[in-house]
């Protein structure tokens, strides 16, 4: 009975796992274009799972974006020298993104490329005049 129930547990445990190995691809974004994105950080969202940037930017006729770019998950963007504290509000910043297909501003940190998507230390980011190198 006892090895019935461990063994009902560690099923349901790995049925329960299964969808969290699916997961999006970049097939929102296109990777055969990099914009600049330069503007003001209104948000740094530093969680599970992407570590998300909003920037407030003026477009060719001078009006604000609201640009939503999103970065891989805290654990990778810790390895390339990302913190919690990279971005503030207020920041002053200039970065290179992948941007979505749709034409809405929205994009995925990196340059477009064979690494598109996975280039987050190939992208150019300044914050407040100082490019960031980690």
């Amino acid at each position: 009975m006892k090895f019935l129930l461990a063994f009902a547990l560690a099923a349901s445990g790995v049925i329960v796992s299964v969808p969290l190995f699916a997961h999006h691809g970049n097939a929102s974004y296109d990777s055969t274009k990099t914009v600049t994105v330069k503007g003001t950080v209104t948000d740094y969202m530093w969680a599970n799972p992407h570590v998300f940037l909003k920037v407030d930017a003026k477009d060719n006729r001078g009006n604000t974006l609201h640009w939503i770019i999103e970065a891989q998950n805290p654990l990778s963007q810790t390895e390339v020298g990302w913190t919690k504290n990279t971005f503030k509000p207020g920041d002053e910043v200039i970065v290179e993104i992948i941007p979505a297909k749709n034409g809405q501003p929205i994009g995925r940190f990196g340059v477009a490329g064979p690494t598109a998507g996975l280039a987050t230390q190939e992208s150019r980011i300044v914050i407040n005049g100082k490019q960031f190198k980690p």
